[in-house]
């Protein structure tokens, strides 16, 4: 079932790539008119034809009729083109054998991943292949390169590659930058319209100008006029870069003055030994950085250069590339950790010391590769600081031209700033202790009165509930009039009949109110009997709905999972409808293309009977059998001719033998050249000493 199911996606894929390709042939440049079935059944030269047609249309060079070429050198030609271009074949066409042998009989599972890798990045292999036209190097044998001529026509060809490299980068980023060629053709004719009207205006001047008298004279004056000017505004620009140079001057001196009264310092406080050991530590340092940090530094910094230069020489790369250097770096860090992890697993004793004190060396080389540049920082930052102080001390003898201060000074007002600073923490203390304590108070302050309110407008509750509310007022004017009563007694010395009118005016007021507060209290009982049944009757039907709602939500949420459970049923339904509905189609489809075969190989038309597949298989087989055939008889002939074949060849042998028997006896003979002489007559051989 799992191979079956990886067939049919396999199938299903190509079917896409088949359809993408045929949208791709039947747009422009191309116009085909095929479809499914018609581009399906073309022959491996038809196939053939169009893989070369879309590589012409991205390589010009490549518009060639395949019929006037032998195969071979179309497969040679294509498979160039495609290795300039980067083309990786898919994993079971990794070999170049079977790959150039399904190039050269127009194969299509070789040819149609081809065409849709092609036709996926036609604009970008196009400009890939216009490059690799001036950027693909000639390979020039070493011994040629010997050659004066030839050595300078090759580096002559190389300096040119370079300069193409960079025009191209140049042509690059001008398409990119936005500028348009129309608009700098207006602009060039604005500009040449404007210069033949500062021409013209020039013309009108001279024609007014030639009337006046001495104007030569004039013209020289005004010459002379324009280089005056030219020459002060030079003059004003050399007298700010001297203006510059002179405030960089006075740094120079000012820190140059610091650093002597520094020096001055130090020579006054310290003694030679501690001289001597510091000018040691420097010289330490310094040999330091020039012999090991910065020889480093500058060589990373170069083979850094190198790198950027490399890849800068290197022509763009797509995605695609991308992606396999990374596959191929993540296969280099995966070997590189098994090759650790066996050497780890090695467990050589030796090498372990050895690797102690390598971790030990490297350590302390590190340790002190991180002091130094900790050194050199805290260095830079003196200086900066130094600089700054300098400018400060400037900035402040500028304002109030006092000087800073200095040694005991400094140190008596710190004193002072000290004790200040203590005295500024305890008055801070109280300050704080006093607002935490204000805090408190008003939070206190707060509460009383949320308190005050609260029995307030409980006693107010409790006075509506007995039917006389406006008591508390009432009782509360009471007393604010009592105590208002009393501060006019201690103020004003009120008499006693003065309180006791005042006191029957408030009785009196208050039967009032009593008086008209019955009916609204005898009103107000049966309300309050009617509203405790209310809420009662609330009670009980709050509770009916509290139960109700529980029920109610334990099927909604029973029937929330029976929806969800329900669309994923769908989902899945809907997955295996379209699975299936492809399927379908797939199956359709051969079927049609089995139907298309039984009528071509039924048909009485030997044409079309020719188009039937089995008619081209058998024609195939035909042919095999003819060539193994021929074979047969070639291995038959060469069978028959195998005996007198090796008699000939041991005769070779011999006679190579005898000849070189001869070669021998000659080189003996001129080596006893020296003792005599060798006269053959008459077939007789006589040495002549």
């Amino acid at each position: 079932m799992n191979l079956t199911y990886k067939n049919s996606e396999r199938s299903l894929k190509m079917s896409e790539q088949i359809k993408f390709i045929v949208e791709q042939l039947n747009k422009d440049p191309f116009k085909k008119t095929f479809n499914l079935i018609t581009f399906d059944s073309l022959e491996p030269m038809q196939l053939l034809q169009i893989l070369n047609d879309v590589l012409a249309e991205i390589d010009p060079k490549q518009a060639i009729d395949i019929r006037e070429e032998m195969p071979e050198q179309t497969a040679k030609r294509m498979f160039t083109l495609l290795g300039m271009l980067k083309y990786k074949p898919p994993g079971n066409l990794s070999e170049a054998s079977s790959f150039r042998q399904g190039l050269v009989t127009g194969s299509k599972p070789v040819v149609h991943p081809v065409l849709h890798w092609l036709l996926m990045r036609i604009p970008e292999l196009r400009k890939r292949a216009y490059l690799a036209r001036f950027l693909m190097k000639l390979e020039v044998p070493a011994e040629f390169l010997q050659d004066e001529v030839i050595a300078d026509t090759y580096h002559q060809y190389e300096e040119l590659v370079e300069g193409f490299k960079g025009y191209h980068k140049e042509c690059e980023q001008l398409k990119s930058s936005g500028f348009s060629t129309a608009e700098i053709r207006r602009d060039i004719g604005a500009m040449e319209e404007e210069k033949d009207q500062l021409i013209k205006r020039v013309e009108r001047l001279k024609k007014r100008v030639e009337s006046v008298s001495n104007h030569q004279h004039m013209l020289e004056l005004a010459r002379q006029l324009r280089v005056e000017k030219e020459r002060e505004e030079s003059l004003v620009q050399q007298k700010q870069e001297q203006k510059n140079q002179l405030f960089q001057a006075e740094q120079r001196l000012q820190r140059s003055q610091l650093q002597l009264k520094d020096l001055r310092q130090a020579a006054a406080d310290a003694k030679p030994e501690s001289l001597m050991k510091r000018l040691e530590e420097e010289i330490k340092f310094n040999s330091y950085m020039v012999t090991d940090k910065l020889p480093k530094e500058l060589d990373s910094k170069k083979r850094t250069v190198q790198y950027l230069q490399k890849v800068v020489a290197e022509p763009a790369m797509g995605q695609a590339e991308l992606g396999q250097l990374e596959d191929q770096i993540r296969e280099i860090n995966v070997q590189i950790n098994q090759l650790i992890e066996k050497r780890m697993m090695r467990n050589d004793p030796m090498d372990d010391k050895l690797s102690l004190f390598r971790q030990q060396a490297s350590i302390i080389a590190r340790k002190k590769e991180v002091k130094a540049e900790e050194l050199q920082e805290a260095r830079e930052e003196m200086a900066g600081s130094e600089r700054d102080l300098t400018q400060k001390n400037s900035q402040a003898r500028d304002l109030d031209g006092t000087e800073v201060i200095h040694g005991d000074e400094f140190k008596r007002f710190v004193g002072k700033l000290r004790s200040k600073g203590t005295v500024f923490k305890k008055k801070r203390q109280e300050i704080t202790e006093l607002r935490a304590e204000y805090g408190i108070l008003q939070r206190t302050e707060e509460i009383l009165k949320q308190r005050h309110e609260a029995v307030q407008q409980q006693l107010q509750s409790i006075e509506a509930k007995k039917g006389i509310s406006g008591y508390s007022d009432t009782q509360e004017e009471l007393e604010r009039v009592s105590a208002i009563k009393s501060e006019l007694d201690e103020m004003k010395g009120r008499t006693l009949d003065d309180m006791s009118e005042m006191v029957k005016k408030l009785n009196s007021v208050i039967v009032e109110k009593k008086s008209a507060l019955a009916p609204v209290i005898k009103e107000l009982r049966p309300l309050r009997q009617q509203c405790q049944e209310l809420t009662q009757e609330y009670e009980e039907k709050k509770a009916q709905y509290d139960s109700c709602a529980a029920g109610l939500e334990s099927n909604r949420s029973k029937l929330e999972q029976d929806v969800r459970a329900l669309r994923e049923e769908t989902a899945q339904e809907e997955s295996r409808y379209h699975y299936i509905n492809c399927m379908r189609e797939i199956i359709e489809m051969q079927m049609e293309r089995a139907a298309d075969e039984m009528k071509a190989y039924l048909s009485p038309d030997p044409q079309e009977r020719r188009k039937a597949i089995r008619e081209q298989y058998m024609k195939n087989i035909t042919e095999q059998e003819s060539l193994g055939k021929k074979l047969r008889e070639t291995q038959k002939a060469v069978r028959e001719s195998h005996g007198p074949n090796m008699k000939q060849v041991k005769m070779w042998r011999d006679l190579e033998q005898l000849m070189e028997c001869k070669r021998q006896c000659f080189m003996r003979a001129q080596s006893q050249a020296s003792i005599g002489q060798v006269i053959q007559e008459g077939g007789e051989d006589r040495l002549v000493l």
